[in-house]
């Protein structure tokens, strides 16, 4: 018996945070998640869809060494549909948000915009064209 082939979702995804504050603001007011929970000022929990993502900072539970400022350590992608992509890069922008790829219909069928949050981590938007 393989216990571990009854995976079928991932349930929530945590970044660890090195700076909480500017976090929070982007994830509430630049995509305007919506709070699910917070269990203090160290772990916010946003609904996404059916998936939860959640900010903490480190030592909460982990004190590991924070991914060096400028290393790459995460991309998440949010999936759309083709039209709302461009209308996604266009409120990015509105709101001051550089985009670190502008939107390109990518040869394995994918419409992307690539941005970054306040710590680094790769964001994209994409839809199945």
């Amino acid at each position: 018996m393989n216990a571990l082939t009854k995976i079928r979702a991932i349930d929530y995804t945590i970044i660890f945070a090195r700076d909480m504050p500017a976090m929070r603001a982007f994830y509430e007011n630049v995509l305007g998640f919506p709070l699910r929970k917070e269990l203090g000022p160290q772990w916010v929990e946003y609904a996404v869809g059916s998936q939860i993502l959640t900010l903490t900072e480190h030592g909460m539970m982990w004190n590991d060494t924070p991914t060096p400022e400028g290393q790459l350590s995460l991309q998440l992608a949010f999936r759309v549909t083709p039209d709302e992509v461009n209308a996604c890069a266009e409120e990015l922008e509105a709101k001051g948000i550089a985009l670190a790829l502008p939107v390109t219909d990518q040869p394995w069928g994918h419409r992307t915009v690539f941005f970054r949050d306040p710590d680094g981590n790769l964001l994209e938007i994409y839809a199945d064209i």
